[in-house]
Order: structure tokens, then C-alpha cells, then sequence
């Protein structure tokens, strides 16, 4: 069959054409398949029958250059149902290096990433006389791409649509001494991409910085979601404890950064879950919802009920939470759980798993608990002691790691549920034992969602001081290059009041599917954890349409950090991106069908941010690359990854 006939036959993949954003070249004519033995165009197209990842090698010192840049040498490959292949080299462009001064879309320009305060002023990093400069983020996280029907920007050629992302923290200020991790109110973007309809590219035409003083700021946003309907889902990691926030000197420097002063913010207002609305005219508006917990947000996933949410929590002593939307596309009022684990968990992947129950923690709405946050303080809501006060009124639990004794104060359980989650949680009886449950994605399918598990350690692990037996989540020993867990989805499950759950999409089970391993001894490189194996998973994607769950890493355990694409069908886990060195793996997403396009969105936030002993072996030689790169190390990038085809085998036609 000659080529010229193959390009003839669109394919359409599960219903919608399957088109890979390949720049400069017209993919709707190239990802075609046979059709048949002649120039007949009447007969249909060959179906798409799977997809796979070729997985590149992690990089090596034998090519320095490639540890310190955003790495990408694996290739998709195409099967359809006639057995022809294609096959696409993936590559990576980013949209701007955070400090890069970007196009407003009014004429002007403006400081990608870039801190304002609660006025929308700029926030001027001071600490080396005569260079004084607006301070910008080196951490881009949460990533969503969504397109909307009525969408009108000046400048856009082609399609109009829109990427969210959030800017999590910047780790130091100029002088490089100066640690800046959350002491700046977390700035979030609208970006407005125009779309080539020949070839998927996306270019940057307008960036506009959404006001986030209607959600009083925003507190470390770190991974992100795409809701069903349409809205980016943040999240504010690590809620400051309210009960010594008098002393916490992190939150003292991001009140004066956001309001002017130490004292103004408060933290009652910080660790629940911002929605971002795009404006057809690519600005933005946020809300904060007051009602889903207040815990360390990490990555939430909406089920296609539109009303279910799970979360994890990024926590140590952290739990698994869940939130009942009283209406379907509304978060702004409903039901939160705590999940009870049975007896079973596992590492072991063919083990039985744990079975799940669920705790209610309250009902409310964000209007109500947001009036709460305004009026109350720790004390007002609970009694805490750090040494047991001898007094069987007080509940021992663990709290961050450390025991504490708590109970609530009359009339306050519905404040204690929803401002002071954590607590209320293990008073309840949750199995608040995991370290680090970052981020959550389900495969809608097979009725099953995943959480990533950064690291088993502290509260995990038998013995540990941060450890309680009766959580029902125990190992004998650390597994500090962490693993995903599957979650068993399930209709008409109760609460352990015996009370019905209204969704049919409720954790009912949890099992093992992927470890890393740690390595007794670093290898030559000075990887600490197995590189060819997941190292400190935290974002998590699925696509349906591939069958592949993407999974980013945030490891002190890998040189690099990684993006692997596993495939739940094959169970081949292929890695697929290479992060700079010292880099965190970041804005992890993935659309199977925007106006036809396929699209993987990848950034990465501190590049150069080189830990000891892991990058003891490669710092002197990556760390003068990685500045030459990156803003001498305080620029980051935000992005998406690209294919163009490199091969076509066509099937025997008979």
C-alpha cells in the first residue's frame, strides 16, 4: 500500500480522532492506518487497538547535558486493528521559563511567575543591594488544559484554549541564603495558548495573573486537578497548626508578604481547596471551598458522578479522605469521611489488600465553615495537651508525627471536623497513619482509583514514635522510594454509622499495584533508590484512552527525577521523561481529546536543588550546566510534551 493511500484514512480513535500534538507537520493527515488494498475511500479506516511506550534510559554523566535538562527520548507507539503501527518520538516544549517576562495579552508584558500581594503589588526580593527584582517562583506544580465553546482572545489564530497553573513556593531569595519556602502567597495563572488545528502546536498568547484576594491568598498550592466540568482544582499543602501559630515564623513572613504586616493572616483561612474558573476571555476567578477538610491538599480527583471526591493527604499521620458533593458540579456543600482500614494492608501486590470503611465526620457547607474560620481559634474549638493530662475526658492521638491528647469543646464538632481535620479525624478512629499520600487519579473504567505513596516510613513502620497499631497500616521497615496504591471503587457502601453513602464510586478496598526499591548502597551515579523502578511517586494521571497511568516523581532518592507511563493492561512501566537534576517532577495532566489533540502537560519545579549525599557524585559537574540553563537556578519550566512520527509499518494486505 503506498503511503499517499495511507494518508487518505483519518482514524478515529475510540470515537474521536487520536491526534499527538506534533509541531509543524499536519498530523490529521499523518496518523492514518491501512484501509484496505485499493484507493477505495468508501471502506472505513482501521480502529485503534492499543498503545505502548519504548522507554529511554535515564541519563548518565557519560552526557552531563542531558542530566540537566528536561530529557525526553521515548516514543509512543500506535497499534491498530489491521496490526499497522506508528510510531511518534516524543519530545519537550515548554511554554516560558518562570521570570520570563510573558505577554499580558493588553499590550504589555508581564513576570511570568512572578509574587504580588493581597493589592496585586509586586512582592520586591531586597536581599542583595542594587539588584533588586520582583520575586518569581523556581516551582510551578499544578497544571490543568481545558478548552471553552464561547472562547474569544485577541491574538488567537487558531483554537483558544487554556492551561491553569499554579506557582507552589520559591526556595530561596536572591542572595541565596534566605529560605523562602512559604513565606510568599502562592500566585496562580491563566495562560492562553492558541492551538494549531494542522498540527496541535500550542503557542503562549496572553498570561494573566488570576486575584486571589477574593480566596483571602493562597497557601503552598501544590498538585492539581481537571474537574468533570471543566474548573482547575488547587490545593494549599501543610495547613498551618493553628494552636502555635504565635511562634510559627514561616507564617509570620507569608502574612507580612501577603498583607504587610505578621499578624493579619489567619490560619484558619489556609489548607482547604480553591476552584479556578477560566473566563472565555482567558482571565480567571477563584472561590475557596471551606467544606472538603482542612488538611495538606495534595492532588484531588472528582469521580464522573461529578459529586465524589477522594483525597489524599500529604501528611505524616495523614489519612485517606473522601467528600459527598450534595449536587452534582458543587463543591461548596456536602459530606466529608475519613477512611478506617481493615487488617491486610500490603506490599505485596498479590496480597488480598484492606478492606475500607468510612467515618463521618460532619456535613456542611463552605459558607458556614468559612464563617466559622473567621470568628474562632484553636482554643475555642479543642483542649490539646503534648503530655498526657492524666484525664480520661482527653483522647491520645498522633498528630504530624508526635502524640498529642485532644478533645472537643461543646457545640464544636462541626468546627473541630472541618478546621481542625486532622485531629478530629483521629479522635474519630481514622487510620490516620500514612506518610505522604500525594496524588489521586482513577481509572473510570475499571473502577479504580490510585494514590501515590512518596515515601513508607515514620508513622508507617512498626516501632516508629509517629506509629499507632491499631490504624491497621503497618510495615516492618521502611520503603523510602515509596509505591501506589489501587483503591476497589464500589456502590451501596455505609458508613460506619450505618448510614448509606449517596456514590457509587466509594474506596472500598485498597491494594498494592506498585514499589519502588531502595538500594542498600548508592549505585556509581548516587542513586539511592532503584532507577529503574518508580522513586517517590507524587503525580498521577490516567488516561482511558491509552490505559496508562503517568506517574511524576518528587524523589531525594533519584539523581533525576522521573515520568513513567504504566500500562495497566500490559503492566510495562516505561519511563518516558527525564527532569533536570535536582528537579522535582511536577504539573503532571493529560487530555485524550482536546479538539482532537492528545496532550501531555509536564513541568518541573527547583532545578539544581542538589540534596547529600544523593548528588554528591554529580553536583560539580551539572551544577554550572544547570545555572547556564535555568536563571542561575531560580527559573523553572512549565509545558507539554510533543511527538512527531518517526515510523510507519503497514499490515500484510491480502
Amino acid at each position: 500500500m503506498s503511503e499517499s493511500l495511507n494518508r487518505r484514512h483519518a482514524l478515529k480513535f475510540m470515537g474521536a480522532p487520536l491526534m499527538l500534538p506534533i509541531a509543524g507537520t499536519s498530523i490529521a493527515g499523518l496518523l492514518t492506518g491501512c484501509g484496505g488494498g485499493s484507493d477505495d475511500d468508501s471502506k472505513p479506516a482501521p480502529s485503534f487497538a492499543s498503545a505502548s511506550f519504548v522507554a529511554m534510559s535515564a541519563p548518565s554523566l557519560a552526557t552531563p547535558a542531558d542530566m540537566a535538562k528536561t530529557l525526553v527520548n521515548s516514543t509512543l507507539m500506535v497499534k491498530f486493528s489491521d496490526d499497522s503501527t506508528q510510531g511518534f518520538s516524543l519530545s519537550y516544549a515548554p511554554f516560558f521559563t518562570t521570570g520570563d517576562l510573558v505577554a499580558d495579552g493588553k499590550g504589555g508584558t508581564v513576570l511570568a511567575g512572578g509574587y504580588v500581594d493581597f493589592a496585586g503589588k509586586p512582592i520586591v526580593d531586597t536581599t542583595v543591594a542594587g539588584k533588586e527584582r520582583q520575586f518569581f517562583s523556581d516551582s510551578p506544580d499544578g497544571t490543568s488544559l481545558l478548552k471553552l465553546d464561547n472562547a474569544s482572545v485577541a491574538g488567537v489564530k487558531g483554537n483558544a484554549v487554556f492551561a491553569v497553573v499554579q506557582f507552589e513556593y520559591t526556595t530561596w531569595a536572591q542572595d541565596g541564603k534566605t529560605d523562602m519556602y512559604g513565606k510568599l502567597p502562592s500566585p496562580i495563572a491563566v495562560l492562553t495558548l492558541d492551538q494549531d488545528p494542522a498540527t496541535g502546536k500550542l503557542s503562549l498568547v496572553k498570561y494573566h495573573n488570576v486575584d486571589t484576594s477574593p480566596a483571602m491568598g493562597l497557601w503552598i498550592t501544590c498538585g492539581a486537578s481537571l474537574s468533570p466540568w471543566g474548573t482547575h482544582l488547587s490545593s494549599e499543602e501543610y495547613e498551618p497548626d493553628a494552636f502555635t501559630i504565635a511562634g510559627n515564623a514561616q507564617f509570620k513572613a507569608y502574612s507580612k508578604n501577603l498583607f504587610g504586616n505578621e499578624t493579619q493572616a489567619n490560619p484558619y483561612h489556609y489548607g482547604h481547596l480553591p476552584e479556578v474558573t477560566v473566563n472565555p476571555d482567558g482571565t480567571g476567578t477563584i472561590k475557596k471551598h471551606y467544606c472538603l477538610g482542612r488538611i495538606s491538599h495534595e492532588l484531588i480527583q472528582v469521580m464522573p458522578d461529578n459529586r465524589t471526591a477522594i483525597m489524599g493527604d500529604d501528611a505524616t499521620n495523614g489519612g485517606f479522605f473522601m467528600f459527598v458533593a450534595d449536587k452534582e458540579k458543587d463543591l461548596s456543600a456536602g459530606t466529608l469521611y475519613v477512611a478506617r482500614f481493615g487488617a491486610g494492608f500490603s506490599l505485596d501486590p498479590a496480597a488480598a489488600g484492606a478492606p475500607i470503611t468510612w467515618i463521618k465526620l460532619g456535613s456542611a457547607s463552605s459558607a458556614e465553615i468559612k464563617a466559622l474560620a473567621d470568628t474562632l481559634k484553636a482554643t475555642d474549638i479543642m483542649d490539646m495537651a503534648t503530655t498526657d493530662p492524666l484525664d480520661a475526658t482527653f483522647t491520645k492521638i498522633w498528630f504530624s508525627g508526635k502524640v498529642q491528647w485532644v478533645r472537643v469543646k461543646a457545640g464544636m464538632d462541626k468546627a473541630a471536623a472541618f478546621l481542625e481535620t486532622h485531629r478530629y479525624a483521629a479522635l474519630k478512629g481514622g487510620s490516620m497513619a500514612f506518610t505522604k499520600m500525594e496524588g489521586t487519579t482513577v481509572n473510570a473504567k475499571d473502577k479504580i482509583a490510585y494514590s501515590a505513596l512518596q515515601n513508607m516510613q515514620s508513622s508507617m513502620v512498626r516501632g516508629n514514635a509517629a506509629w499507632n497499631e491499631a490504624a491497621n497500616i503497618t510495615l516492618d521497615k521502611a520503603l523510602n522510594a515509596g509505591g501506589v496504591l489501587a483503591h476497589t471503587l464500589s456502590t451501596g457502601q455505609k458508613d460506619t454509622g450505618g448510614a448509606a453513602i449517596n456514590s457509587e464510586w466509594v474506596p472500598s478496598l485498597t491494594k498494592t499495584l506498585l514499589v519502588g526499591e531502595d538500594l542498600a548502597t548508592a549505585d556509581a551515579l548516587g542513586n539511592l533508590a532503584n532507577p529503574d523502578k518508580i522513586g517517590a511517586p507524587d503525580n498521577l494521571k490516567f488516561s482511558e484512552k491509552l490505559r496508562t497511568l503517568f506517574i511524576g516523581e518528587d524523589s531525594s532518592y533519584h539523581v533525576n527525577n522521573f515520568v513513567w507511563a504504566y500500562n495497566v493492561d500490559t503492566k510495562v512501566l516505561s519511563r518516558i521523561v527525564s527532569m533536570p537534576s535536582g528537579a522535582e517532577a511536577t504539573g503532571l495532566g493529560v487530555v485524550d481529546d482536546l479538539n482532537g489533540w492528545t496532550y501531555i502537560t509536564s513541568n518541573f519545579q527547583h532545578p539544581g536543588d542538589w540534596g547529600t549525599p544523593l548528588h554528591n557524585v554529580v553536583k560539580a559537574t551539572l551544577d554550572p550546566l544547570v545555572r547556564a540553563n535555568y536563571k542561575d537556578r531560580f527559573g523553572a519550566q512549565v509545558g507539554y510534551l510533543t511527538g512527531a512520527i518517526t515510523s510507519v509499518k503497514l499490515a500484510k494486505i491480502g
